[in-house]
C-alpha cells in the first residue's frame, strides 16, 4: 500500500520538500511508479521522499524540475534540505561561509572541506559511523556551490603536510584529492600553502581555524573541538587568529612550490603502486 502519511510542510525543508513533490505530482496525474520512470528511479524512493523518510540529491531534483516543469523550484529547495541536515550548531557556520568574501584557513590535519572531493569526504564523515553517510557527504559537496558563483569568495588556505601524506580512503582516494587540489590552485581565487614539517613549532599548533571576512559585517574566527564548532567575532580573538595566520603564511611554502610538493607526494606517495592484494593502483 502506497504510504501517504500527512505531512506538516512548516515542520522541516524536508517534510516541504516532500509535500510540494506530492502536490505537484498529483496535479501532474502521475501514480509514484509513472514519476519514477520519467525520472529513472524507483516508486519506492518516490514515495519516501514524499513521506520525507529520505533526503533527495541535487541531480534528483534537477530532474524532477523537468519532468514536472516547475522553473526549477526543487532545484531551489533542495539547497535549504540539504543545509538542513548539516549538524545543527554547524549550520549558522555554513550561512556564514557561504556569505563570505575572504576565507582563510589553516588545516591541521584535513583537507578544509570547500576543496574535498566527494569520495574523500566520504571516508573523513564515515570514520566514526557510516549511519546517513550518503545524505553526510552530499550535505558537504553542496556547501562547495559557493565556489561556482560569478563572485565566488577568495580562498586562502594553508595546510599542514600531515595533511598530504594522512591518507584518507585509500591511495587512489588520496590521489584524486591531490590531483584536485592541483587543479583549485589554477582558480585564480583559491591559493594554497603548504606548511612544510621542517617548520617545526608555528602558531597552528593548537589545532585548525578558519577566519570569514564579509564586506560590512564584522569579521569571524570558527575553531572546532571533537563536539562541536564555535564562532567569535570578539574584537581580540579575531587580532589573535589574524595574528597567528600571518605567521603562518610566512612560515609556509609559497604557492608555486607548494603545488610542487603537492604534485610530488601524489606520485611518491600515491602513485601506481600495488595495492596490499597485488592489485595496481589506477
Amino acid at each position: 500500500m502506497v504510504n501517504i502519511r500527512s505531512l506538516d510542510p512548516s515542520a522541516s525543508p524536508l517534510d516541504y520538500y516532500g509535500s510540494e513533490l506530492r502536490r505537484l505530482r498529483e496535479e501532474a496525474g502521475l501514480k509514484q511508479q509513472q514519476l519514477g520512470d520519467i525520472v529513472f528511479c524507483t516508486a519506492s524512493l518516490i514515495g519516501q521522499i514524499e513521506t520525507a523518510k529520505k533526503v533527495p540529491t541535487r541531480e534528483f531534483s534537477e530532474r524532477l524540475d523537468a519532468a514536472l516543469m516547475t522553473g526549477g523550484l526543487f532545484s531551489r529547495l533542495v539547497g535549504l534540505v540539504l543545509k538542513s541536515q548539516l549538524p545543527t550548531w554547524f549550520q549558522q557556520y555554513a550561512e556564514m561561509e557561504a556569505r563570505a568574501a575572504y576565507i582563510s584557513t589553516y588545516q591541521a590535519q584535513l583537507v578544509y572541506g570547500l576543496l574535498q572531493t566527494r569520495d574523500y569526504a566520504r571516508a573523513v564523515l564515515g570514520a566514526r559511523t557510516e549511519d546517513d553517510l550518503d545524505t553526510k557527504v552530499a550535505a558537504r559537496i553542496e556547501r562547495q556551490r559557493v565556489l561556482g558563483r560569478e563572485t565566488a569568495p577568495l580562498i586562502w588556505v594553508v595546510m599542514s603536510e600531515a595533511v598530504l601524506r594522512q591518507e584518507v580512503g585509500g591511495r587512489a582516494v588520496m590521489r584524486k584529492q591531490l590531483a584536485h587540489l592541483l587543479a583549485m590552485q589554477e582558480r585564480k581565487w583559491v591559493k594554497i600553502q603548504m606548511l612544510p614539517f621542517e617548520a617545526g613549532a608555528h602558531t597552528g599548533l593548537m589545532g585548525s581555524f578558519t577566519l570569514l571576512r564579509f564586506e560590512g559585517d564584522p569579521d569571524i574566527v570558527y575553531t572546532e573541538d571533537f563536539v562541536q564548532g564555535h564562532m567569535t567575532a570578539n574584537p581580540g580573538a579575531i587580532r589573535e587568529g589574524s595574528l597567528r595566520y600571518d605567521h603562518l603564511q610566512a612560515a609556509a611554502l609559497s604557492v608555486e612550490d607548494s603545488v610542487a610538493l603537492i604534485a610530488r607526494v601524489m606520485e611518491e606517495r600515491y602513485g601506481d603502486q600495488p595495492e596490499p592484494d597485488g592489485r595496481a593502483l589506477a
